[in-house]
């Protein structure tokens, strides 16, 4: 196909649901094909046409062991990317400060390669009914301490991002909750 070419990078911790989204941006409805996920080892690339445009999608393994080499050799995985997506998993509650060092470190790094990039942050696993269990009846809370007290705190002033809510729940839908 004759076209323009879309890069997009998928980074964020193990298990948080980075694969998941990359189905989604699929439009693979397909529910084996999430019931049959295992972990991305290293880095899995998908292409797949949409309109006049071929979108390749960089789904990185989030286990620890790839993290630091994917900071520490960004520039050679961010040549010619458009967006950058990084996934937080909201029902991890144990592995909030985690996910933000990483992306911390991906914010960094995007700015010592001088990157112009779309930024999306995906709150991610904000399934329906989820206040409904105990352990999540604060939610809400938790997600707006996170986002207003931690988040923005990371990220420079003269970044353009959004921030998004997700679910694979609601048919791959995703809610804008702060754009900048």
């Amino acid at each position: 196909m004759e076209g323009k070419n879309n890069k997009i990078l998928i980074l964020g911790l193990d298990n948080c649901g980075k694969t998941t989204i990359l189905l989604s941006l699929k439009e693979d409805t397909n529910l084996l094909s999430y019931l049959s996920l295992k972990p991305t080892r290293g880095i899995n690339i998908e292409k797949f046409e949409e309109n006049d445009f071929n979108i390749y999608v960089w789904d990185f393994g989030g286990q620890k062991e790839y993290r630091s080499d994917y900071i520490t050799n960004f520039n050679k995985y961010v040549k010619g990317v458009d967006e950058i997506i990084y996934v937080i998993d909201i029902q991890d509650y144990n592995r909030y400060d985690q996910a933000l060092k990483y992306l911390k470190a991906v914010i960094k790094s995007i700015e010592q390669e001088e990157l112009k990039v779309e930024l999306s942050i995906f709150l991610h696993k904000y399934d329906p009914y989820l206040k409904e269990k105990a352990e999540f009846k604060d939610i809400d809370k938790k997600v707006n301490s996170l986002i207003n007290t931690q988040i923005f705190d990371l990220i420079p002033t003269n970044f353009n991002y959004k921030i998004y809510r997700s679910s694979v729940y609601t048919l791959f839908e995703k809610n804008l909750i702060f754009s900048n």
